[in-house]
């Protein structure tokens, strides 16, 4: 009885290992190539659960989205001997999975040789155009042949190439370090044209004030002496007009004033008694007093 049922046992899992081993499943993302001892027989689009013989048939599948190719940046040589640098991509579709089996056999090997194929159409459209067209509108133009001619090189692959794109146009290294040194240059020439028509414009501006000035302090002082002038003419006036009302007393208030001006705490002054500048001294008058009568 274990003995058979060991038998049973044996038979179901090599039926089981068969019938995992003769059945596949393809996805909605998926188109599928069976190779008969590595003859491809037929090609599966459609989804679904699939049969293929155990041991004698296996499968490759194959992406039916749309991929990328991203080849390296390119430098080439357009009309007018200007270098540059172009990075460019490709989007492409498997449409023909026997015949990219057969050309390329894998994606990797495919981008490889498309890679090749969209840097040497690069080269042979962009050589024919300048750079300044790459650089202006007719780039879509200029685009559109490119993809074109890569589409014809790619049919034979088994792909559909949907689309090809600059993703960058650059000068080389040493070309943008010359023009950058160039443009700075200019710009270092401007700045010290602009500095120098600056510092001239500020020399006339402060020549002109000083000038300005200088006539405004001369105005200033000439005004002044006048006004100077008028008031000392009428300070003048006011004495005469003073010390003709009252002689005495304006001798009186010379006098007083030459006192103050002449004396201090630490005044020593040398003089005769009977000096004018003492006359005050005596009598208001201004007179010295008689000397007393004797009896």
């Amino acid at each position: 009885m274990n003995k058979n049922l060991t038998i049973v046992g044996v038979i179901a899992a090599v039926l089981i290992l068969i019938g995992l081993s003769s059945t596949f499943i393809v996805q909605q993302t998926e188109q599928v190539i069976v190779l008969r001892f590595g003859n491809p027989v037929r090609v599966i689009n459609e989804p679904g659960l699939k049969f293929k013989i155990p041991l004698a048939e296996n499968v490759i599948s194959y992406d039916k989205r749309v991929l990328d190719s991203d080849p390296e940046a390119e430098e080439v040589i357009a009309s007018d001997q200007k270098r540059l640098v172009v990075d460019a991509f490709a989007r492409y579709r498997i449409v023909d999975p026997l015949k990219f089996y057969q050309s390329v056999s894998n994606e990797q090997g495919l981008r490889a040789r498309l890679e090749r194929t969209v840097n040497g159409t690069l080269r042979n459209v962009i050589g024919n155009v300048t750079l300044t067209a790459v650089l202006s509108e007719e780039r879509a133009a200029i685009m559109s042949q490119i993809r074109t001619q890569v589409q014809e090189e790619a049919k034979s692959f088994g792909i559909d190439v949907i689309d090809v794109r600059i993703r960058r146009a650059d000068l080389p290294q040493a070309n943008s370090e010359a023009i950058f040194a160039r443009m700075k240059s200019e710009r270092d020439r401007e700045a010290k044209e602009f500095r120098a028509q600056g510092a001239e414009l500020a020399q006339r501006i402060r020549a002109r004030a000083d000038r300005e000035r200088t006539v405004l302090i001369a105005d200033a002082q000439k005004q002044a002496q006048i006004l100077r002038g008028d008031g000392d003419g009428q300070q003048v006036e006011i004495w005469a007009k003073a010390a003709g009302q009252d002689p005495q007393f304006f001798a009186f208030y010379r006098s007083m004033e030459a006192y103050r001006q002449a004396l201090g705490a630490d005044t020593t002054m040398v003089l005769s008694p009977d000096s004018d500048f003492f006359r005050f001294f005596g009598s208001m008058s201004g007179r010295p007093q008689a000397a007393p009568q004797r009896r």
